[in-house]
Parts: C-alpha cells; sequence; structure tokens
C-alpha cells in the first residue's frame, strides 16, 4: 500500500528525533548491548514511527516502543511478547493479514487499522517522563490530522487513553478528563466524532497474571470492527 507524502515526511522526521536526551541514551545503549538472544541482530535504536493503513479507520494507540521488540525490529509491537499476543487478535478480527509478527520485512499488512504510540523511543522501565510525551505529542497529532478516516481509537493502557484525551483537551473539544474514566472495556462517544475504546495493555505483566486474557482482548477489537463497519454502512462479520 502507497505511503501518502505526508505520511512518509512525518515518520522520516520521527526517525530523526533527538528531543529528549535521556531517551536517546537509553535506545542507543540498549541497541549496543542487545539481548543475549539477539546478539547477532542489529537493532533499529531510534525512534519507531507509526505503522498501518492510512485509510485505517480504528487505530490502536500504545505506549511506547519495547527496548528489545520495536527498538530492535523498527515497528510497533515487531518481536516482542505484546505483539505475539496482540496480532494474532488483530489477525483474528480481519485487520491483519497475518498472526505474526517479526520484521519489517515480513510481510504483515494491516487492513482498516494504524498503529501508533504516545511515546516512539524506548524508555527505561517502559515510563516516559510527562515532557518526554510532550514532546512526542506533535507527532500524534499530526497523525491524527491526516488520517482523516479514522473513526475509533482503541487505547491499549492508561497512558495511550490520556495521550489521546490531552490532544483533545488541546483542541479545546474537551474541557478536562475528569469524566473519561480508565477501565478496560470502557467506551466513549467523544466530541470529535471518534469512538474511544480502552484496554489494558498487552505487556507480560497484564498477560501472564490473567489481568488480560485473549477473550477480553478479542472483545475489544470486536467492538471496534462494529463501530467501523457501522460507519461505513457495512455489516460487521
Amino acid at each position: 500500500m502507497p505511503v501518502p507524502n505526508w505520511l512518509k515526511v512525518l515518520n522520516d522526521e520521527v526517525v530523526a528525533c533527538t528531543r529528549c536526551p535521556r531517551l536517546v541514551v537509553y535506545r542507543e545503549r540498549i541497541a549496543r548491548e542487545k539481548r543475549r538472544a539477539y546478539r547477532d541482530c542489529e537493532y533499529w535504536g531510534k525512534p519507531v514511527p507509526g505503522f498501518g493503513d492510512p485509510h485505517a479507520r480504528v487505530l490502536v494507540l500504545g505506549l511506547a516502543p519495547g527496548a528489545h521488540g520495536s527498538n530492535r525490529t523498527g515497528r510497533p509491537f515487531t518481536g516482542d511478547a505484546s505483539g505475539n499476543f496482540m496480532y494474532p487478535v488483530l489477525h483474528e478480527t480481519g485487520f491483519a493479514s497475518q498472526p505474526t509478527a517479526t520484521a519489517q520485512n515480513d510481510g504483515l499488512v494491516l487492513h482498516g487499522l494504524y498503529i501508533t504510540a504516545a511515546a516512539r523511543c524506548a524508555p527505561p522501565d517502559n515510563k516516559p517522563l510527562p515532557e518526554e510525551l510532550a514532546n512526542c505529542a506533535p507527532f500524534l497529532e499530526r497523525e491524527l490530522e491526516g488520517l482523516k478516516d479514522l473513526r475509533v481509537i482503541v487505547a491499549l493502557g492508561r497512558i495511550g487513553f490520556d495521550a489521546y484525551l490531552n490532544y483533545l483537551m488541546r483542541k479545546k473539544l474537551i474541557a478536562g478528563k475528569r469524566e473519561y474514566e480508565f477501565r478496560h472495556g470502557a467506551e466513549y462517544a467523544l466530541p470529535d466524532g471518534h469512538v474511544l475504546l480502552a484496554s489494558y495493555h498487552p505487556s507480560n505483566q497484564n498477560t501472564q497474571t490473567g489481568k488480560l486474557t485473549k477473550e477480553m482482548f478479542r472483545k475489544i477489537f470486536k467492538r471496534a470492527r462494529e463501530l467501523a463497519d457501522e460507519s461505513t454502512g457495512r455489516i460487521s462479520r
């Protein structure tokens, strides 16, 4: 699928970004030191741009690249446990061409779905600082403005959830976040015409403890499919 020029320009700017010194040092150190299992791999070690269908009706908004997942492969949720949990569900619900995501050249294509994150660099302990999230916010804003067909935002975790609400606050579409409680399965119709779905993040911490199960996750994306199809007049599968 051809990448529109606005998105190519944006992604090039994302990859070249050095706004957050702490994250630059961390992502590059991880790429040099590597994990033993990947010692023969060449790590990406740069900010990770979004990935997917530029005509998407559903946006998946995650937290940040994993140190040995996206920071290694250069593509969201690719090559780590979170992606191994998520992509089979995206495949089952018709959003992904295959259930696996291992590398940028693995043939995976997303249909009607785009994946991005609140932070584009792998942060220490998976915890970007508020100022780092603020530095990344303009990239998210440009994606949201450019993806003209969006209908549904699936926020994976509280940070992704807050990142979208913060965008709406900057656009003066909502006055605050108090009435939007983060809980798994929460659904909010928003003033910008989008629907916000909240999900626990498919991190090891959540999936290995049973806080997030495959069926819970599947329901989120089945609902996203229903909402996306309603907006086009199509009947969900």
